[in-house]
């Protein structure tokens, strides 16, 4: 270490609106994402007052094209950000978006109210995505830096500890109230977080944007187009863990209404609403995430140098046995048993220690692999994996249907295969890729989007003192 650089274990004071907002977002965007599929297949009307709901097919495609959606338009919120806006405004701007959205779904429970709020929520959730976890990095400079995982870990935290939350509740709104207050109650929750992140403009630290010409000439840079060549052919064989793991809210919910929902573990009995079996997986990574930073992690370093890529390599071979393990149950179903909802148990167990490999781990590793003037689309491109692996599961849903149908084992071998043979692969591009690592290179104490002023400055990324 640099003797001449000294370290420090304060946190930025910008933080903790950030998780507050992140907690209250993700609320609100996974209370409606839980019940998305089990509305649209059961609680959907027509414009005649009329229930008309979808195949199971038909709303499996809607459910990943739309999280295709709302993974593509980050792209365009890192462009916004980076070139006109700075983080800050395009964050609030794209929040409002997000907030008018929910409210669609709440009031219309047509097809035209399911569109207009699910393209409002995708384009500001899917906004304001690499714009928050970038805004995260950007509170630290190199004295701090050494907190980056243990924050991302929280930021993570916050994410699941709001998913797990709404999964719980939103389904039992449904139930017993009806679509429009359970949409409505994530409505609320947006608003909430809008109003977080709004409470903390004072504290935060000001990348601004660079403008069009500063922003393309980076792009088009060596170091830029060198970043932005090797993670993308890194994210499309990501992108194949995307694709089997969005399908909890999908084909894991289809499935979990053909099982036995009630769980007698001895000593606590109870029993689960299909779409309520999502909340494991929050969960879940609330447990793992310290476990495995604390824990296994340093345990594994002892044999041999855990890098990033190797992590991410581990956790796709470990997302490939969930879908093996579906597809044992779902070839009980097909047999005319009623397995118990506890295969989905161990399922989520194997998903969710996949996830903390390659989500995490990819989210912190994108970002330190950005130029610093390209954190936000670099945050972009990682996200547009997302969008990739849901595009590949609504192609095979609406396009091979015939041969890999949902709710059958095969479908969910073909995954379990699919994942194995990606990884394969993943492994031999993984070791040709070189790492590099951009922090931002700032004064120890940067200067905060508001000062005395208020937040004119902050908007216009513009110190007019």
């Amino acid at each position: 270490m640099n003797t001449n650089t000294p370290v420090s274990n304060k946190m930025p004071k910008g933080i903790p609106y950030i998780i507050g907002n992140e907690l209250a977002e993700r609320f609100s965007y996974y209370g409606m994402k839980t019940i998305l599929v089990v509305f649209m297949t059961q609680y959907l009307m027509n414009r005649s007052g009329a229930v008309e709901p979808m195949t199971d097919a038909d709303a499996t495609t809607w459910y990943h094209y739309f999280s295709m959606a709302n993974y593509f338009f980050p792209i365009l919120g890192a462009i916004l950000s980076d070139v006109l806006w700075g983080k800050y405004k395009t964050i609030m701007t794209l929040s409002i978006v997000y907030v008018l959205g929910h409210v669609a779904l709440a009031v219309d429970d047509t097809r035209l109210g399911l569109s207009i709020g699910l393209t409002l929520i995708a384009m500001g959730s899917g906004g304001i995505k690499p714009c928050v976890s970038a805004h995260v990095g950007d509170q630290f400079t190199k004295t701090n830096k050494h907190l980056l995982e243990k924050i991302f870990g929280y930021f993570y935290f916050s994410v699941n500890l709001g998913a797990a939350a709404s999964s719980l509740l939103t389904p039992v709104l449904l139930d017993v109230y009806g679509p429009h207050l359970a949409f409505g109650v994530p409505g609320f929750l947006m608003l909430v977080a809008t109003i977080v992140f709004f409470m903390g403009r004072k504290v935060f630290v000001a990348v601004p944007p660079v403008g069009w010409k500063q922003y393309k000439g980076d792009l088009l840079s060596k170091q830029g187009k060198k970043a932005i060549v090797n993670l993308s052919v890194m994210y499309i064989f990501i992108a194949v863990f995307w694709s089997l793991f969005d399908q909890t809210g999908s084909s894991w919910v289809l499935q979990a209404e053909q099982m036995d929902k009630f769980v007698d573990l001895g000593f606590v009995k109870f029993e689960l609403l299909a779409s309520q079996i999502q909340a494991i997986n929050p969960l879940l990574i609330m447990i793992f995430i310290p476990l495995f930073t604390s824990v296994l992690y340093p345990f594994l370093n002892k044999f041999f140098k855990l890098t990033a890529l190797k992590k991410i390599v581990i956790g796709m071979f470990i997302a490939g046995f969930s879908f093996a393990l579906l597809a044992v149950a779902q070839m009980q179903i097909v047999g005319g048993s009623t397995p118990s909802i506890l295969w989905q148990f161990f399922a989520y167990f194997i998903l969710t220690a996949a996830e903390v490999m390659v989500s995490i781990t990819g989210l912190e590793f994108s970002y330190t692999q950005a130029p610093n003037s390209m954190k936000s689309f670099v945050m972009g491109l990682w996200l547009l994996s997302v969008a990739l692996g849901n595009f590949i599961t609504a192609q095979v849903t609406s396009h091979l249907q015939d041969i890999v149908t949902i709710g059958t084992p095969l479908y969910f071998w073909f995954f379990a295969g699919l994942m194995f043979v990606t990884a394969v692969i993943f492994v031999i591009i993984a070791s040709r890729y070189k790492e590099e690592s951009y922090i931002q290179n700032r004064d120890e104490k940067p200067k905060p989007l508001a000062g005395t002023e208020g937040i004119v400055t902050d908007m216009d990324g513009v110190d007019n003192k």
